[in-house]
């Protein structure tokens, strides 16, 4: 009785001892290197605007420094939306009364004396 399992015919032969190794070995990951490095601050410099809540959010992007890189996404979600509301803010100020006065601030009649009928100084 024979206990040898049989062989496929498309497979390999296991090599022996003293055997050559394979032509083309199974690619093998570098030395030490067990998956995604470790989060590294990037040292961007980051400029004050002169603009406080500017900059809060300007300086809340080193927070991504500390964060792999798939938590980067809500830190600049953050960032964008603060600073896109403090240019909201800016548009939503009232700006500086109209000088009295002004002569375009109230329109002047024109030589029919009807305000509609304003002096350009030609006739058609």
């Amino acid at each position: 009785m024979n206990d040898a399992v049989p062989q496929a015919r498309d497979a390999e032969p296991e090599p022996g001892p003293g055997a050559a190794a394979p032509e083309h070995p199974a690619p093998q990951p570098p030395p030490g290197d067990d998956g995604p490095a470790a989060p590294a601050p990037l040292h961007v410099p980051r400029t004050p605007t002169g603009h406080p809540e500017v900059d809060a959010h300007v300086e809340r992007l080193a927070d991504a420094d500390h964060l792999t890189t798939d938590g980067h996404v809500a830190v600049y979600e953050d960032v964008h939306r603060g600073l896109r509301d403090a240019l909201t803010a800016l548009d939503a100020r009232p700006g500086p009364p109209a000088p009295a006065g002004h002569p375009a601030a109230t329109p002047q009649p024109g030589p029919s004396g009807h305000p509609s009928d304003m002096a350009h100084g030609h006739r058609s």
